[in-house]
């Protein structure tokens, strides 16, 4: 469906949203889910997947850039969840075209996602990611409960006189329910950088000094948009590898998705009935 250049942001969000209750037929969907490095396996878990298309296929919608991510979006019937009226069955949208602002495509495609999210129909947000941690007791492969963030991307994705109170925007309710899944979760405060280079050993000292313990290169643009758009926020993290000066080894991606890989069975198992218990 070709859309006019000049379309506003939240226009091509509903576009985008029109075109997927199109293939998908499902007109409304409860909750989506952005997975990022490591979370991909959640998708198989959740429950009967409905559509699976190519996000590329809807407006505005770019194609992954990183290795991790898959550039599909997935319909799925969520099991455990199921009332007691066949028609009245809850609907998870799981978003694997995340959009990077070190991508170079700027702000509005960033958070594309989650405006179509929230034009599907959806209520709750999950958004997850691999990130570096700053606590030495949270050893890779620990996921971890966002409470709130730092944006140091020196951009917002809300445009013009746009006024919107962040306060509790990773829901503490929906926090409370991840922990009675497992009651183990610690959380802490998410901090995003621009990227793509990962951070110095003097920034990653600052980080800790404003109250940092989490840092990654997405996430918090799109809780922002999340919360504009009224979607109530979750954010789990998984700690990937120590933030650079933590560990003496030096940083690498390929670090990041082996321990993806090696938390996988675990993660997404966990995001699995953190899904199907907040959409009960």
């Amino acid at each position: 469906m070709p859309v006019p250049e000049n379309t506003s942001p939240h226009e091509l969000a509903r576009a985008a949203a029109h075109q997927l209750a199109t293939v998908t037929g499902i007109d409304n969907h409860h909750v989506a889910l952005v997975l990022g490095s490591g979370w991909g396996g959640a998708a198989d878990l959740i429950g009967e997947t409905v559509a699976e298309i190519p996000a590329t296929e809807l407006p505005g919608f770019t194609p992954p850039a990183v290795e991790g991510h898959i550039g599909t979006i997935r319909s799925i019937r969520i099991s455990g969840a199921e009332p007691a009226a066949p028609d009245a069955a809850k609907y998870a949208l799981v978003l694997g075209a995340r959009t990077h602002l070190y991508e170079g495509h700027g702000v509005r495609a960033v958070v594309h996602g989650i405006r179509t999210a929230a034009a599907a129909g959806v209520s709750t947000l999950v958004l997850t990611n691999g990130c570096g941690g700053l606590r030495p007791e949270w050893a890779p492969g620990t996921p971890v409960l966002i409470s709130d963030h730092i944006n140091l991307t020196a951009t917002s994705p809300l445009e013009g006189a746009t006024f919107v109170d962040l306060t509790d925007l990773y829901s503490s309710r929906l926090r409370v329910l991840a922990r009675e899944v497992d009651s183990t979760l610690d959380e802490g405060v998410y901090v995003q950088f621009r990227g793509p280079h990962y951070e110095t050993p003097a920034e990653i000292q600052f980080t800790k000094r404003i109250g940092g313990d989490l840092v990654g290169m997405s996430t918090a643009l799109e809780a922002i948009a999340a919360r504009e758009a009224g979607v109530e926020v979750l954010g789990i993290s998984l700690i990937t590898n120590m933030a650079a000066g933590i560990s003496p080894e030096p940083l690498s991606h390929a670090e990041v998705i082996e321990t993806g890989r090696a938390a996988a069975p675990r993660i997404s198992a966990l995001l699995a009935q953190i899904t199907a218990h907040v959409t009960r």
